[in-house]
């Protein structure tokens, strides 16, 4: 009884193996020809036809378990995916993107417009022409201070998103 115990354990976990069989011939022409039915062959080959065994292995029902605990999906504590925290930090990596790029933009724009209140060219300026300058100017500058507000506030999303990150114990990678 023992033995026969033991023999059914060794089965159980033992890997079962499939052949498959390839039939190979050259025809006529010289071009190598492959099928895995013997039917398929034409007659007038199927005495140089060269038989070739190919052993498939299949997961034992031990393997196929551990396979699919290895492809758990990684969680926080709270249960949040990869994808979760990726959907909350894309939003504001967009957002300290576009205003970055806004406001190396508008400074750019600001240093040219200021050249024009340069003293070489101060003197050479009508009273209206200077008051569109001061204005264009202005404006210029509230919209650096804008995109420098926005800057700020997703430098501190992404600075809280990271802080919850570590105090979930998600990976950090799923920040990146």
């Amino acid at each position: 009884m023992k033995k026969i115990f033991i023999l059914l354990i060794s089965l159980l976990f033992a890997v079962p193996a499939y052949a498959n069989t390839i039939y190979k011939w050259v025809d006529k022409e010289g071009v190598v020809n492959y099928t895995d039915d013997i039917n398929n062959v034409p007659k007038s080959y199927r005495d140089r036809v060269k038989r070739e065994e190919f052993l498939q292995e299949k997961e034992s029902p031990a393997q196929a378990m551990n396979a699919k605990t290895n492809e758990a999906i990684k969680t926080d504590i709270y249960g949040r995916d990869e994808t979760w925290w990726r959907e909350k930090v894309h939003p504001w990596k967009e957002q300290l993107k576009e205003a970055t790029k806004n406001h190396e933009k508008a400074q750019e724009e600001y240093m040219e417009q200021a050249q024009g209140l340069s003293p070489y060219n101060f003197g050479k300026m009508s009273l209206t022409q200077y008051q569109m300058l001061s204005s264009r100017l202005e404006i210029l500058h509230k919209k650096m201070e804008m995109y420098q507000d926005q800057i700020t506030e997703a430098k501190e999303m992404l600075s809280k998103l990271s802080n919850e990150a570590k105090e979930t114990r998600a990976d950090p990678s799923w920040l990146e």
